[in-house]
Formats: structure tokens, C-alpha cells, sequence
């Protein structure tokens, strides 16, 4: 049953390899940098705020131990 498993995982391992290489951008032609706007600076704030959360979570859980 290993052996199965690890067969198909090599074949799908081996299929998929190099259609990543090929959808790899070639040349774009222009200024390749994307200059930050709001919707990153509110993603970037909501990261932080869900830390914040879950840190204070595990800290209440460990105050009650």
C-alpha cells in the first residue's frame, strides 16, 4: 500500500514540476514593481490585529492554568 502511494505521488510530483517552470512570466516589458496602495496597508492591519487576538487568547489560556 506504501508503495502505491508513494508511486503516485511521484508520478503527480513529476507532472506538475515542469508545468510550473513553464508558467514561470518571461519578460514583462516595463516597471515590474507594484507600489503599495490602501488594500495592502489594511491587509497589513488586519494581520496585526488577528495576531494581537490570538496572542491575547493563548495568554488568557495560560493565565487560568
Amino acid at each position: 500500500m506504501r508503495f502505491i502511494r508513494l508511486l503516485s505521488v511521484l508520478i503527480v510530483l513529476l507532472v506538475l514540476l515542469p508545468l510550473a517552470g513553464v508558467c514561470q512570466p518571461g519578460d514583462p516589458g516595463g516597471d515590474p514593481d507594484v507600489p503599495i496602495t490602501g488594500i495592502e496597508f489594511l491587509l497589513g492591519g488586519g494581520v496585526l490585529l488577528g495576531i494581537r487576538k490570538i496572542m491575547a487568547r493563548f495568554k488568557s489560556r495560560n493565565d487560568k492554568s
